[in-house]
């Protein structure tokens, strides 16, 4: 897991045996706020430790131990806040399309254009700032998901999947009263202004909807 400091530049992580291109990529990046840290092979990144804080991976194809699309794919299943920019000796358009529908947000070849790489390391920390928004969001969704007791998160996916209090209380054998306390407390641990608030935020949670009704903001109190 990422350390957390407080705010951290946003990170350009540069893997490339070629150490030459650590320093370019430095180089152009030296009027910006950003902190550029090159790696020689994928264990040596993969092995870093990395803060809480906007970034990017600029990339190889061709590396010693783990190619680029390998390492790609570990950073997508682990890091979804950290965007891909491959840099390439070659032009192979094989390894490019592979590349970009596995979600790499661009593919320059050696020796590539400045300019676009300071785009798309631009494009990528915006990207990445994104993701760590959202993240936090659901961090802070899901905090308040396991503060409610297991009655009340009965109570929210009922009433999230569309049924009315009368409904929940018959479901749960408990009642109607108590369904619209444990509603009231599930709607003041979770922050949740409204109905339809709440629906929301069970579907950012991932809860599943309720089998025979449609989720949504039509019910009763």
């Amino acid at each position: 897991m990422p350390d957390v400091l407080p705010n951290p530049l946003p990170n350009v992580f540069v893997v490339d045996d070629d150490v030459s291109v650590h320093a370019s990529v430095a180089g152009l990046l030296q009027n910006e706020a950003l902190r550029v840290t090159g790696f020689r092979n994928a264990r040596e990144f993969l092995a870093h430790s990395r803060p809480a804080a906007p970034c990017c991976l600029v990339l190889d194809v061709g590396l010693p131990d783990l190619d680029g699309l390998e390492l790609q794919a570990r950073v997508a299943q682990e890091h979804a806040e950290m965007p891909v920019i491959f840099i390439a000796n070659c032009r192979d358009i094989r390894t490019a399309v592979r590349a970009m529908k596995a979600g790499a947000l661009e593919f320059l070849s050696k020796p590539f254009d400045a300019s676009d790489l300071i785009r798309a390391i631009g494009n990528a920390i915006d990207r990445s700032r994104t993701t760590l928004a959202r993240q936090a969001v659901l961090r802070a969704l899901q905090a308040r998901h396991e503060s409610l007791t297991e009655r009340e998160r009965e109570v929210m996916a009922l009433v999230t999947g569309g049924r009315m209090n009368k409904e929940v209380g018959g479901e749960l054998g408990i009642s109607e009263i108590t369904v619209k306390a444990h509603r009231g407390r599930v709607m003041r641990k979770m922050q949740a202004p409204s109905l339809v608030h709440l629906v929301d935020m069970a579907r950012r949670l991932g809860m599943p909807p309720l089998p025979g009704r449609r989720a949504g903001p039509a019910s009763r109190v």
